[in-house]
């Protein structure tokens, strides 16, 4: 094996894994998987309307990562929620919330982008009242609705949610399928890779040649 491969084997090889965990290959929810999702959702009495409104959701999948787009304005005074202590605040309540919902995320190759205060009220506002004001927002990127429904079924969600809907004053959330999207971790760690490991070969390589090896 030359010294130019064995330098490129390890990156390219981690590149390769790490592409292959972040990347949903399985395509479309086929209709035995939303058939099980729906039945998943039944069984922990879900209402007739988040069932019926996650199901056209699975059904339109593309097979893509989608972004959740969320504008939130916290309640500055959250009732008592059953499993919280009395008198928590909302960001207790989104912390117990976010204590499910990361680890769930990160195991299916989701997580936050980007979250952010509001430093303004709304700059732009048309054909909407109520939403001058919000206090934060919040991008999570999905790697396919195969994961968010993985996640939003599992019972283990059940009686988190309530944490979530006692903290916020009110909330706007929404999917998007990116068509531009440059901070996608499998660009980035592609270009770190590129430059870090064809320094590595130029330094390796220029003291080789500086020994007398070739």
């Amino acid at each position: 094996m030359s010294i130019r491969l064995k330098i490129w084997s390890a990156p390219v090889l981690f590149y390769i894994s790490f592409f292959s965990w972040y990347t949903d290959f399985g395509g479309p929810l086929s209709d035995s998987e939303i058939d099980q999702y729906v039945a998943t959702m039944n069984n922990n009495g879900r209402p007739a309307e988040v069932i019926a409104f996650m199901t056209a959701f699975a059904q339109q999948d593309t097979g893509r990562q989608f972004l959740m787009v969320n504008n939130i304005d916290m309640n500055e005074n959250p009732p008592d929620v059953e499993g919280a202590e009395p008198g928590e605040s909302a960001a207790d309540l989104i912390g117990r919330y976010m204590s499910h919902m990361i680890p769930a995320l990160l195991a299916r190759a989701c997580h936050p982008i980007l979250i952010g205060s509001a430093v303004y009220s709304s700059m732009d506002l048309v054909g909407i009242e109520g939403a001058e004001n919000w206090d934060q927002a919040a991008l999570f990127r999905y790697k396919s609705r195969r994961a968010f429904l993985e996640i939003v079924t599992n019972p283990a969600f059940n009686g988190k949610h309530q944490f979530k809907t006692a903290a916020l004053e009110k909330t706007i959330a929404f999917p998007i399928e990116t068509s531009l999207y440059l901070s996608d971790p499998r660009l980035l760690l592609a270009l770190v890779l590129l430059a870090l490991t064809a320094l590595i070969e130029n330094v390796i390589m220029s003291k080789r040649r500086a020994t007398g090896h070739t």
